[in-house]
């Protein structure tokens, strides 16, 4: 039996709900399809405040798109330490950073000409 492809909006409403039912904060999502040469259409970035939350969010994004789009990630990194997990799902790539972690990178800035839309907490 094939497998029902979901669509990119559904994944990322289904991923903002795992990040939102264990209270990740700041979430944004950056719009690249209009930006030359990027490796996904989509980043949504979050926070969490200790390593044990950035884990509970990575781990409540996987149990609910799986769940729910009967999808998995492609690749996920950054579980050892907790403080940067990066989530491949294709088209849209999650980053779930500790607060200074993500103060460091500052992956919004590196992205700059992307359409940065702000989630508020439902």
């Amino acid at each position: 039996m094939a497998k029902k492809q979901v669509s990119t909006d559904d994944l990322i409403a289904v991923i903002i709900q795992g990040i939102e039912d264990v209270k990740g904060e700041d979430i944004q999502l950056l719009d690249l399809r209009e930006i030359e040469n990027t490796v996904c259409d989509y980043f949504i970035i979050c926070s969490g405040n200790s390593n044990t939350q950035v884990n509970a969010i990575a781990g409540s994004i996987q149990k609910v798109v799986s769940k729910q789009t009967k999808d998995k990630p492609w690749h996920v990194e950054g579980q050892a330490n907790s403080e940067w997990v990066l989530m491949d799902y294709v088209n849209v790539v999650v980053h779930v950073f500790q607060k200074h972690i993500r103060d460091f990178y500052d992956i919004e800035s590196l992205w700059g000409d992307a359409k940065i839309t702000e989630i508020k907490p439902a």
